[in-house]
């Protein structure tokens, strides 16, 4: 070998050391920077006319393991979501009040039935009376407060929604501005170690907003696609447009759209669900699914327990009777179909409870094509004027004629009134402890033949969600004027909604939605309603229970009048006696027991089945402690998998200090050794020299 072949040689062994040098120093100074990869000096021989000739340093590579760094990007979608779940599911769990608290939905409820119990004990003293009525108020503002603190945290989901797009959208254009430097640097053979480690952490950090998969491509630049395949990021940017509420809760948010960012045009692709995963995925399943369905369970509770109290109320008189009884808005007309069965005794009386008149109505007896016009009817005759019986605009009166006389209601001992199992005066609502505005808080008993009461031109939009949140399909009701409730039954299971399930009237006249086993655990959600029943004021929404949305409880309120003087609320039952007889005592209290009673009972609350007011309410937060519990235990899995993951990654990518002194060492020494042959080669060549002189 030549003399200048050992020198090239020795010359390019010192380049290889002092570039491995530098690649060691760039790993210690950077080894408390996360996410960085460490660097390698690529090396290989050089080859010159055959002849080996030294060492030829290329540029340094990032020493990284992209199937390591993938599982991170899944591992911080999980962590994500579950962060975020557990977080909101947290805060509604502390809405509701820890166990045995003096406050709270729980404790409310269970003042409601101490309470109750308590005016047996008493002989509805009107301390007692006024502590029950004060309990039912209290209850039902807890559930409006929990309803309106559930919507204010779906007012905070929707504004981190906004902010959670507008962070994805600067991470995307980052790593596409990343992924040019990369590929540039690749293409002129240089290293793009700190471009490519800085992209990482960018991506890192997009996964855990929403769940992605992450491509390499052979120019160094990678491909991001959502969980669902939707592309984010190739060689063209991708931008989510989303026209955020500001933070407002509504019933119904748009899709947030996928769009190029050059120029600005829609690429078809929209997420719309949980699926997307990460933190977004999160926020949209709590957004969509799991803050409505408490609010409709909570809706639910709400109409179970105005049931029980009114079918209790409505069964009872005060002593002296009420001179009128004022129904609510029940959204029906004198023409509809009467639809009652079994007998209800109507009386005047006078302020003693002695029986002026009396009229038991037979409702059997009217037939099956009687009207509402024609009890009314049926009434006044039987009383002879003794009392007033009344139907327009929804709501039914009746009012006692002569001074100081009232009027009272009884169902009959044996077979009671009663239409899709609520008594006559409950189901007009004539002696009701809690109102509502918004609902007539009974069902409608409406059957399939019924006029559903609506005219052309109204409108009900319908919207059907899988079990994740995700917006299967929607349909816009359109009734036609003379229709009935039976052809709007047929319109929806011809319409795209029929796809997932079937519709059906129950015996209660409840619209009922059946989800087919593929999509189990759907929901229905009426997000706008135009209809107006016969000018009632009442919407389909409202007539068919089939949401708990529809329940009434956002304006709901004991009855102002009994609320203020708790004498009103009455406790006495209407006897069957001969006039001139007392048929209301004023020592009667049967009613204090049958409020015990009937909260004890089980009521029929449609899609969910029958219990108790105290069993649903404990299920529902039961579930939500459950949820919660659950979310927690999930985040810590998550967080445990997640650093997992990073510790993986770091093991192999990561700088060991130990690691990198050691091999600070072995070049420090092929450094020497390297001048140790240009020393002995440049001895060679004096000696060389001296000899030729």
């Amino acid at each position: 070998m030549a003399l200048n072949d050992i020198l090239g040689t020795a010359v390019s062994g010192l380049a290889a050391a002092q570039a491995g040098l530098r690649a060691v120093s760039n790993n210690i100074a950077n080894v408390g920077v996360a996410g960085y990869a460490r660097e390698r000096v690529n090396l290989t021989t050089g080859v010159v006319a055959g002849q080996v000739s030294g060492v030829v340093v290329g540029e340094p590579t990032r020493v990284a393991d992209r199937f390591l760094e993938a599982t991170v990007y899944n591992r911080a979608g999980d962590y994500g979501r579950t962060e975020v779940t557990a977080n909101y599911l947290d805060r509604l769990q502390a809405l509701l009040g820890q166990p045995g608290a003096s406050s709270g939905l729980s404790a409310r409820l269970d003042a409601v039935s101490a309470s109750a119990v308590a005016m047996t004990g008493s002989l509805g003293s009107t301390q007692t009376v006024a502590q029950f009525t004060n309990d039912v108020q209290d209850a039902i503002s807890s559930m409006q407060q929990m309803d309106n603190d559930v919507s204010q945290l779906r007012s905070d989901v929707e504004s981190e929604v906004g902010y959670s797009v507008d962070k994805i959208n600067t991470l995307l254009k980052r790593i596409y501005d990343l992924n040019g430097t990369v590929a540039q640097a690749t293409g002129l053979g240089r290293s793009a170690g700190g471009a490519a480690d800085q992209r990482m952490s960018a991506i890192e950090e997009l996964s855990g907003l929403m769940q992605v998969t992450v491509r390499d491509q052979a120019d160094g630049r990678v491909t991001i696609e959502t969980a669902n395949g939707q592309m984010l990021l190739d060689k063209r940017l991708r931008q989510l447009s989303y026209p955020s509420a500001g933070g407002a809760s509504q019933p119904t948010y748009p899709p947030i759209e996928i769009r190029f960012a050059q120029p600005d045009a829609a690429t078809g692709d929209k997420i719309d669900s949980a699926a997307i995963g990460g933190k977004l995925g999160g926020l949209l399943d709590l957004r969509d699914r799991a803050l409505p369905a408490f609010s409709e369970q909570l809706g639910t509770l709400f109409t179970g327990l105005s049931q029980a109290l009114n079918s209790v109320s409505n069964a009872g008189s005060t002593v002296p009777p009420p001179a009128a009884l004022n129904g609510r808005n029940s959204g029906m007309a004198g023409s509809d179909r009467l639809g009652f069965t079994g007998a209800a005794t109507f009386a005047v009386t006078k302020a003693d409870g002695t029986l002026v008149a009396s009229t038991k109505i037979d409702f059997d007896a009217l037939g099956p094509n009687a009207t509402i016009d024609d009890m009314v009817t049926a009434i006044n005759t039987g009383l002879g004027g003794a009392g007033t019986a009344s139907f327009a605009n929804g709501k039914f009166s009746i009012v006692a004629n002569g001074a100081g006389n009232g009027v009272a209601i009884g169902q009959d001992a044996t077979k009671p009134s009663a239409r899709a199992g609520q008594g006559v005066s409950q189901f007009f609502g004539l002696n009701d402890l809690v109102r509502s505005d918004d609902s007539s808080l009974v069902p409608s008993g409406f059957a399939a033949g019924d006029p559903h009461g609506f005219a052309t031109g109204e409108t009900t939009q319908i919207v059907l969600r899988d079990s994740s949140g995700r917006a299967l399909t929607s349909y816009t009701l359109t009734p036609t004027t003379g229709g009935t409730f039976g052809d709007l039954v047929n319109d929806l299971n011809g319409s795209p909604l029929s796809n997932f399930g079937t519709f059906s009237l129950d015996d209660s006249g409840r619209l009922r939605f059946a989800p087919a086993a593929s999509v189990a655990g759907a929901t229905l959600s009426i997000p706008a309603d135009s209809t107006n029943r016969l000018g009632t004021g009442r919407s389909f929404a409202q007539m068919m229970n089939l949401t708990g949305a529809s329940s009434g409880l956002g304006s709901a309120q004991v009855r102002p009048d009994i609320l203020a003087n708790a004498s009103k609320l009455g406790l006495a039952r209407l006897q069957d006696v001969a006039v001139g007889a007392k048929a209301l005592g004023s020592g009667d209290t049967r009613g204090a027991t049958a409020f015990v009673n009937k909260l004890g009972s089980a009521i029929d609350l449609g899609k969910d089945g029958k219990s108790t007011v105290d069993a649903f309410a404990s299920n529902l937060m039961g579930r939500i402690g459950l949820d919660a519990n659950q979310a927690k235990g999930q985040l810590a899995d998550a967080t445990a998998r997640r650093d997992d993951a990073i510790n993986r990654r770091d093991s192999f990518a990561g700088v060991n200090i130990d690691e990198e002194l050691s091999q600070m060492v072995v070049l420090q020494n092929s450094y020497s050794a390297a001048a140790r042959v240009i020393s002995t080669a440049n001895d060679m060549y004096d000696t060389l020299l001296g000899m030729v002189r």
